[in-house]
């Protein structure tokens, strides 16, 4: 299995063009971060989970030429708004790209996108077959996914383990039922917002207690806001086995 980190940041700092705090204002490219995706390639396809606002220009910029399907973790927008960039996936396969959510999540995508959905079709619009999912393993041809229900605050949002893989961003709080879907694991992908505390994002300290409670073989942080600090001051503060995750950051499993 491969993972490429399209992205690792947050709607905060990505870059704000009037900050000039220490990351929006850093040369290093690993703190140059656009909105959390990431691009799998597994089983002989490739997956992607959550398009942001910067998805086209990710997808550009990793030179990826290949996409079976799209699987969104929940509805708000900075995990969304590029789905209409699969168009250009629909214009090489020849063929609706599969777009895997949870029902409320398909429904504000119905809203956000209705020039999609109505029933004249306007010439070059994306086409996608929706496909609703729950909090129970599915299949994507031959590779099975289990979702991991996390709290994002109150909104219900879903991580995703595939094989000895788990994605998780948007969360601060994941029972320990959940919990136990995320035995045994080689790469732990977890959201880390911030130092200081947030309503509905697991800190800093949050993230490093929960990912030594999971014990995976190696975590990646991502979501990652301009709060937090540079790639270079906040790896001296990490364990061995956590590691900051940077966009186009690829690892293989």
């Amino acid at each position: 299995m491969k993972i490429n980190f399209l992205g690792t940041g947050t709607s905060q700092g990505v870059p704000v063009i009037a900050c000039k705090c220490k990351v929006c204002s850093s040369l290093d490219f690993r703190d140059k971060r656009l909105r959390a995706s990431v691009y799998i390639e597994v089983d002989g396809q490739s997956l992607v989970i959550d398009s942001g606002p910067d998805f086209r220009h990710q997808i550009l910029r990793e030179n990826i030429t290949n996409l079976d399907a799209l699987i969104f973790t929940h509805e708000h927008k900075d995990h969304t708004a590029g789905m209409d960039d699969i168009r250009a996936f629909n214009y090489k396969d020849k063929r609706s790209m599969p777009i895997y959510g949870r029902e409320s999540v398909l429904n504000q995508l119905k809203k956000e996108f209705s020039y999609i959905f109505e029933n004249a079709h306007y010439p070059g619009i994306p086409q996608v077959d929706l496909v609703p999912i729950t909090n129970q393993a599915f299949k994507i041809n031959n590779t099975e996914i289990l979702p991991i229900e996390v709290l994002h605050y109150k909104l219900p949002v879903f991580g995703f383990r595939i094989h000895d893989f788990a994605y998780i961003t948007d969360a601060n709080y994941i029972s320990e039922e959940e919990q136990q879907k995320l035995q045994n694991l080689d790469v732990l992908v977890l959201n880390a917002l911030q130092k200081e505390p947030h309503l509905s994002h697991f800190t800093f300290d949050e993230a490093v207690a929960l990912s030594q409670k999971l014990n995976a073989k190696k975590t990646y942080f991502t979501h990652i806001s301009h709060k937090l600090g540079t790639h270079r001051e906040v790896s001296k503060e990490l364990p061995a086995n956590i590691q900051l995750a940077y966009d186009g950051l690829k690892i293989e499993i």
